[in-house]
């Protein structure tokens, strides 16, 4: 990639030569986009300009000012947190930090273009030098533990079932990835949607290499130091996550197999005559009308809303499935109307694209383009208006069984050409036609464009509610539309191990909003597994059960007495824990930090935290390691450094523990072991039923008493965008005396008289000044009631 010629702007460099050309730009502080265009010269018309491009990942594009240097073809470029030196020569480049710290080094930057029927053949590449030692973590979706290192991934959404710990690629393409050496960090982010792969040091250990088969490497670069530096900085760019409903944290139970409304009422009885937690009840395709989208079976389901108005009166809301596939069926009113405004996706021949997913034959509406997108966000209304809480977009990579109609143009030598049916997976062919654009460019973003038109069809017809959805299917920036679960899992212990590295990768990548199926969508779930797991789900962001039609229920009475009450109590730690987890859903909306943290966020130099991916910290302060063995009544588990208050189920303080090592914890059957950091605070309310408010009317503080205490609590109503009130806490402890002040924001009243704190790691107590009263002293925890203003506690030890 030789680069021969040079233009500066304020905010743009430009380097071009014979054949390739290259930009770069600084979209925002501490982060580069480098464009790269290896065989400009060979495809479009514009070299060596290159030509404007959309992005659907990327909302903040600021376009700062470069300070540029050039010496004997050498070009330094140097924006805030960041330095490039690029070589004319090659193309090739290396990136510094503002402490001259090399964060990577380009070694290649190659690639060829070909025209060709029924697609010209695109491959870009790029190589980058991977140090010994050095980590690579996230990349949204994918199996192995928390470093990929020595791993190599595809990225082209696929619907995949079962899939198994070691199978690539699944639902979700993020190709984003966090590097991490000696406690420095540094991110990477492809923004191209056509299929591409990536090779962790796998092929070569020195090398990580990018290829797309698009014809632009579209790079941005992103500075630390810290791993959270680094999120942020990705988050801002590609769009933080908006707060959801408060209900959509709550527990939620679905099945494909739920029949009718009286299953469906069936299933909420249970719940609520056992005194189970529900806040969700999902549809799966069962209730539409022969598997016509936005339609409703009315001898299954003959009045919607009065079914979604009797599970509201029993505080649960309904959410069903929505697939992208249009039953191409004369006089259906939505296929009719796609077609006649040709919103569907064509065939390289220009026909109608015909396959098969639940519908036969179906049609596929091109959520590439705005007007599409707008069409299909109004069908919302109806359902909204019916009552409806949220949607669920499945199939949408967009799944494909069959092809019953993709014929390709005539060739040169007069024949229909096969490979115009070429396709990966059970999708569209490469080839398809979503309006100017092919189907091997924006496979990849179909999902997110069917889900962004949810969302903003949502925002239009019930501009007060905050909208819920949950996809299957997502590109970079889906944190912006919906929810993300992991797709069709399996009732193993190996799938509940893997979902803590799959969700905390996922997290890195931007995705705060996460879940798993709940004990696994295929399978036999032992009576073991299910407990084991829901304890487990009782920390997922989102909490679903969920299973396919041909397994046996699973909803929690089904197995027996006693893992129905080791069921019940992780419900109701659930909702205890909700104003904490609210709150941190907040946070990810601010900074797009997620819920489910690797230990390495606390020190990203610990080597040890790295490698433990079947643990986790929930926000800052409290660290999982859940059983994920059967017969398994302890575990390895490693403490970071610092002091951890050992308090199984949140419930009994236990002793205290110097982090950095290793310990066996205890987890018999009714227990998951969970520790509390020093400095630590928790907000937890008590168990109900149902989600009412996140303006708790009951509320207590756990804090571990340390030098450094940092909290917060967000509260509002739990939908919509009224009035709120965000409570800040910050404490110390020196020379035996413990000191925590809050502050207030927000206009929201509180609703509750008092608050309760119970402080651990204490050795005693003399006096107490800033509480209702001087509070009692059991057992090593000193519990204070405070009045609900509260802004200053001193206790003297």
């Amino acid at each position: 990639m030789r680069l021969d010629e040079s233009a500066f702007e304020p905010t743009r460099l430009h380097l071009w030569g014979a054949r390739a050309a290259l930009e770069v730009r600084c979209p925002m502080p501490g982060v580069l986009r480098i464009r790269h265009a290896p065989s400009s010269a060979s495809f479009g018309f514009a070299h060596p300009q290159l030509a404007p491009k959309q992005s659907w990942a990327v909302v903040t594009d600021q376009n700062l000012p470069l300070q540029v240097n050039e010496d004997s073809g050498t070009f330094l470029v140097t924006v805030e947190g960041l330095s490039l030196e690029l070589a004319a020569s090659t193309g090739t480049w290396t990136l510094r930090d503002t402490h001259g710290r090399e964060l990577v080094r380009c070694e290649s930057v190659s690639g060829e273009s070909h025209p060709n029927m029924p697609l010209s053949h695109h491959r870009s590449r790029l190589a980058l030098n991977a140090p010994p030692g050095e980590a690579y973590l996230g990349f949204g979706e994918k199996v192995g533990a928390l470093d990929k290192r020595g791993m190599r991934f595809t990225f082209w959404n696929t619907d995949v079932m079962p899939h198994h710990p070691d199978t690539d690629p699944l639902y979700i393409s993020i190709p984003f990835c966090l590097g991490l050496r000696e406690g420095v960090a540094w991110g990477f982010f492809l923004d191209e949607p056509w299929r591409s792969e990536v090779d962790v040091a796998y092929g070569e250990p020195d090398r990580v290499r990018w290829e797309s088969w698009g014809p632009e490497l579209d790079v941005y670069l992103f500075a630390g130091p810290h791993p959270a530096d680094v999120v942020r900085r990705y988050v801002t760019l590609t769009g933080r996550p908006p707060l959801p409903p408060l209900w959509s944290l709550g527990a939620q139970q679905s099945r494909w197999g739920y029949e009718t409304a009286d299953d469906i009422r069936g299933v909420i009885q249970a719940y609520r005559t056992r005194g189970l937690p529900l806040d969700v009840v999902y549809l799966d395709i069962d209730y539409l009308d022969a598997f016509k989208v936005w339609t409703w079976d009315r001898t299954r389901f003959p009045d919607p809303q009065g079914l979604t108005r009797e599970a509201a009166s029993a505080g649960v809301r309904v959410v069903p499935i929505i697939n992208p596939n249009v039953k191409a069926q004369e006089s259906y009113p939505i296929y009719e109307e796609a077609k006649e405004q040709d919103f569907l996706v064509r065939a390289d021949s220009g026909d109608v694209l015909l396959g098969e997913v639940w519908a036969r034959p179906a049609v596929f509406p091109d959520f590439t383009r705005e007007e599409v997108r707008y069409w299909w966000g109004d069908l919302h209304q109806e359902f909204l208006e019916q009552g409806i809480a949220g949607f669920w977009n499945d199939m949408n990579e967009p799944a494909c069984f069959e092809l019953l109609e993709a014929g390709g143009s005539v060739s040169a030598m007069g024949g229909r050409m096969e490979e115009a049916k070429r396709r990966e997976g059970k999708t569209l062919p490469y080839a398809a036609r979503h309006g100017k654009r092919r189907h091997v460019e924006v496979h990849n973003v179909y999902g997110m464009a069917m889900t962004q038109a949810a969302f903003e069809g949502f925002r239009r017809h019930a501009p007060q509610r905050r909208p819920f959805l949950l996809t299957r299917a997502g590109y970079a920036g889906i944190q912006r539309y919906a929810a993300a679960w992991t797709g069709d899992n399996s009732s193993h212990w190996e799938h509940l191990e893997l979902s803590m590295p799959m969700l905390m990768g996922l997290g890195l990548s931007g995705v705060a909003f996460t879940g798993v199926d709940i004990p696994g969508f295929i399978g036999r779930p032992s009576a073991e597994l299910f407990a084991r797991w829901t304890q487990l789900g009782t920390f997922y962001p989102l909490m679903r059960n969920h299973a396919a039609k041909p397994m046996p229920f699973q909803e929690p009475w089904r197995f027996g007495p006693q893992h129905l009450e080791l069921a019940k109590a992780a419900l109701e730690r659930r909702y205890r824990l909700l104003p904490t987890l609210y709150s941190l859903m907040h946070e990810a909306a601010e900074n797009g930090l997620p819920v489910l943290r690797p230990l390495m966020m606390l020190d990203p130099a610990d080597t040890e935290a790295l490698q433990a991916f079947d643990q986790f910290l929930f926000g800052r302060d409290l660290m999982v390691a859940p059983i994920t063995k059967p017969g398994q009544t302890k575990r390895m588990v490693y403490l970071p450094k610092g002091q951890w208050l050992e308090w199984p189920n949140m419930e009994r303080p236990c002793s205290v523990k110097e982090g950095g090592q290793h310990i066996i914890a205890d987890g018999p059957l009714n227990t998951i072991p969970t520790w509390l950091r020093a400095g630590g605070a928790l907000a937890l309310t008590k168990p109900a039923l149902h989600t009412t408010t996140a303006n708790w009317p009951y509320l207590e503080w756990h804090i571990h008493v340390g030098p450094d205490v940092r909290a917060r609590l967000y509260e509002d109503e739990g939908d919509g965008y009224g009035e709120s009130r965000l409570s800040l806490i910050t404490g110390s402890f020196d020379r035996g005396r413990f000191t925590l002040e809050r502050r207030v924001q927000g206009k929201l009243a509180p609703v509750r008289q008092q608050e309760t704190l119970y402080l651990y790691g204490l050795k005693g107590v003399r006096s107490v000044t800033g509480a209702l009263e001087l509070g009692a002293w059991k057992d090593g925890v000193l519990e204070i009631p405070m009045g609900v203003d509260w802004d200053r506690l001193v206790v003297n030890v």
